[in-house]
């Protein structure tokens, strides 16, 4: 059985961290060794927009030592992620190139739904333990150096995800000069919190009931799988003895609370403000339980590859959690579900009658659902600019699982279903999409189009449709009593651009007459 050496490599906000796995069919991953470095790249970015020059020195100095390790266990791949410190670093371009020329190590930026995403498969890959916890009311809590990522699961399903700018170096370095001039340091701290939260609680919450919190982070979790502090079970904590644990912390100096945890001493106020976090998001969410599964981010991006590969048995189905977090997005903005399950019964059936015409695959498939959901949230908005509307509530929405670059494509379908398509010689100056994904704008646009021709009247007359390609003809075959008139009329137009891009005409036929 073929054993691969696969090394994860995480540029954090505070610090880099590389494990080396060891991946399988049989023993699934299996973490060799871990080697982290503390470096502050997010003080750089949080206060000044950039990264100096002497912790760009400094990073790459460790990484080159990271590719020396790497060489050393002959790995066969490695994957490097940036996150929030170098996502909204000014000169993120400069650094990376410097990083690729000086080290050879190629760094990718995650956006950050990928990234929450990737923490979010680590907790996965837990399997039963997770399956089973998230049964009833589960809030994923992802604490990141720059921001926190909050998602709630209710019923095995993701109902909805939310980043809060909330992370715990960016409240650090925000309130810092305050730290030595009040003996209220922890009031400040909730009430610079509170806002967003308080918020989050309105118009996320309401019934909502959340039993479990699941926490991702780098200074809680750890001391969670102490057996000191969480003799039953570690990993997981009860809400009284959490409360009790913070309580008792707070009254500590910095050096008493690294002697009794053995965390080093400069990260205690991050542990300090990751612990406030945990047990405001306890007190709003009225959780009973913490589970800390000890994950980080380089176990989900070697569980990626590892599924990538084909190198483990994907046991969550996490193009269902994406799925259900466009529903909800379009239930927030009034959608009608009787005719957005319509449309993407008809989008998706075009779409696999057509595979062998546009040579689009899965993942393209799972973007154009998206859209069916979400192609008129913008009526929300604007009655007249529905198209226009839409486009920027798909940009504005996370989508957690989805990258920025398909989110855009997303928007643009969305937008293009209602407006004037705009063909890239006219905008491939201004725009940031390259030519393929243009093209497969256009082609999930064509089929979008047709399917939404084919319910104009938005009253569902369609119970069944069966589609066919041939000879440069789709015959779309339709199961209705209903009088399909105006829709057979209007689709001429609709048709048009699909004919454009597919050199294939539609026609349609009624199976039953009323």
């Amino acid at each position: 059985m073929a054993i691969k050496t696969f090394a994860a490599i995480d540029v954090g906000s505070y610090e880099l961290a590389m494990k080396i796995y060891e991946i399988s069919v049989k023993n699934g991953l299996k973490e060799i060794d871990y080697i982290r470095h503390r470096i502050a790249l997010g003080t750089d970015t949080y206060n000044s927009g950039k990264i100096g020059n002497h912790r760009v020195d400094e990073l790459c100095e460790v990484l080159r030592d990271f590719a020396q390790i790497m060489k050393a266990y002959k790995v066969d791949a490695y994957k490097a992620y940036g996150t929030s410190a170098i996502r909204e670093t000014h000169n993120a371009l400069i650094i990376i190139d410097q990083i690729k020329s000086r080290t050879g190590i190629e760094v990718e930026v995650l956006s950050n739904s990928e990234q929450r995403f990737l923490d979010y498969k680590s907790i996965a890959s837990r399997g039963e333990v997770f399956q089973k916890i998230i049964e009833k009311g589960t809030a994923i809590v992802d604490i990141g150096g720059g921001s926190i990522q909050i998602s709630l699961f209710d019923k095995d399903a993701l109902v909805t995800t939310q980043n809060m700018r909330l992370g715990v170096l960016r409240l650090r370095e925000k309130l810092q000069v305050l730290q030595n001039q009040t003996g209220y340091y922890e009031e400040i701290v909730e009430e610079m919190i509170n806002n967003q939260l308080l918020l989050f609680q309105k118009m996320y919450l309401k019934d909502r009931e959340i039993k479990n919190i699941i926490i991702v982070d780098d200074y809680v979790s750890p001391i969670l799988h102490d057996k000191e502090i969480c003799k039953n079970r570690p990993g997981y904590i009860e809400r009284n003895t959490y409360m009790g644990f913070v309580d008792y912390v707070r009254k500590k100096s910095d050096f008493e609370i690294s002697e009794l945890l053995s965390v080093p001493e400069e990260n205690v106020s991050l542990l300090f403000h990751s612990a406030i976090l945990i047990k405001r998001m306890m007190e709003i969410m009225e959780a009973e339980l913490i589970w800390a599964p000890g994950v980080t981010l380089c176990d989900g991006i070697a569980y990626e590859y590892a599924e990538n590969n084909k190198l483990t048995k994907m046991e969550h189905d996490f193009e269902k959690d994406i799925i259900a977090c466009a529903r909800n997005i379009s239930k927030r903005y009034l959608g009608n579900r009787k005719r957005v399950e319509t449309l993407e019964n008809i989008t998706l059936t075009i779409f696999d009658s057509m595979k062998k015409v546009h040579a689009l695959g899965k993942r393209e498939r799972l973007l154009l659902q998206i859209a069916a959901i979400l192609h008129d949230c913008g009526k929300y908005i604007s009655l007249n600019s529905v198209g226009e509307c839409s486009y920027s509530i798909v940009m504005a929405t996370e989508i957690i699982g989805l990258s920025h670059l398909e989110r855009e494509i997303v928007a643009n379908i969305v937008m293009y279903n209602r407006c004037e398509f705009e063909y890239y010689d006219q905008i491939g100056k201004t725009t940031t999409l390259d030519q393929d994904s243009y093209l497969t704008i256009a082609k999930l646009t064509a089929i979008l189009r047709v399917a939404n021709g084919l319910d104009r009247s938005h009253k569902q007359k369609f119970k069944d449709i069966k589609v066919t390609v041939q000879d440069s003809q789709m015959t779309i075959v339709v199961d209705t009593l209903e009088d399909i008139t105006l829709e057979k009329g209007l689709i001429t137009e609709k048709a048009k651009f699909f004919e454009e891009v597919f050199s294939v005409i539609t026609v349609i036929k009624q199976k039953r007459k009323y």
